[in-house]
C-alpha cells in the first residue's frame, strides 16, 4: 500500500473540478487535485521514490511499489515555458516523501490568466486501486490525499 501525500498546502476540490477535461475525466489516472494556497512556496514529493520526469510545471515520482504519483502544478502552465518556476532536483534523483521539488507562485500562475489548481494522479492506475480519495477540505502539504493498493 502507498500513501499519496498532499505535495501543498490547499484546499482539496477531487478531479471532478478541474478546469481541464483530461484530468477531470481520469484520463491521465485517478486520483485528486488541491487548489493552492495563494502564496509563494514549493511543491513537495507525494512519495518516497525517484524522479522519473520533471518540468518546471509538472513531476512524476515512481515509489519502489512501481507506482508513479503526477503532480501537475497548474492547469496550461507548460504555456509558460517555465516561467515563475524553479527545479529544485534533477530527473534521476531519489527524494523522500516531503522533499521540494519545485518552488512556484501560485498567485503568478493565476495572474498569468492559468488556473493554479493542481491535479495529483496515480498514473497506470484503475479507480478501484485507490481508497481513501480525498474529495474536499483544506490540506497541509504532507497531508494523506489517497492510499493506493
Amino acid at each position: 500500500m502507498t500513501t499519496v501525500s498532499s505535495p501543498l498546502a490547499g484546499r482539496v476540490i477531487g478531479l471532478e473540478a478541474v478546469p481541464d477535461p483530461v484530468f477531470s475525466g481520469a484520463m491521465v489516472g485517478p486520483g485528486t487535485a488541491v487548489d493552492p494556497v495563494r502564496e509563494p512556496g514549493e511543491a513537495v514529493s507525494p512519495v518516497d521514490g525517484v524522479i522519473v520526469s520533471l518540468h518546471p510545471h509538472a513531476f512524476v515520482v515512481v515509489d519502489n511499489e512501481g507506482h508513479g504519483v503526477l503532480t501537475h502544478l497548474g492547469i496550461d502552465t507548460v504555456q509558460l515555458n517555465g516561467e515563475g518556476f524553479e527545479l529544485l532536483v534533477s530527473k534521476g534523483d531519489n527524494v523522500t516523501r516531503g522533499q521540494a521539488i519545485v518552488k512556484w507562485n501560485p498567485a503568478a500562475v493565476e495572474e498569468a490568466g492559468k488556473s493554479p489548481v493542481c491535479p495529483v494522479v496515480a498514473l497506470e492506475a484503475t479507480a478501484d486501486a485507490l481508497k481513501n480519495v480525498l474529495e474536499s477540505g483544506e490540506v497541509v502539504a504532507g497531508g494523506t490525499l489517497f492510499d493506493w493498493k
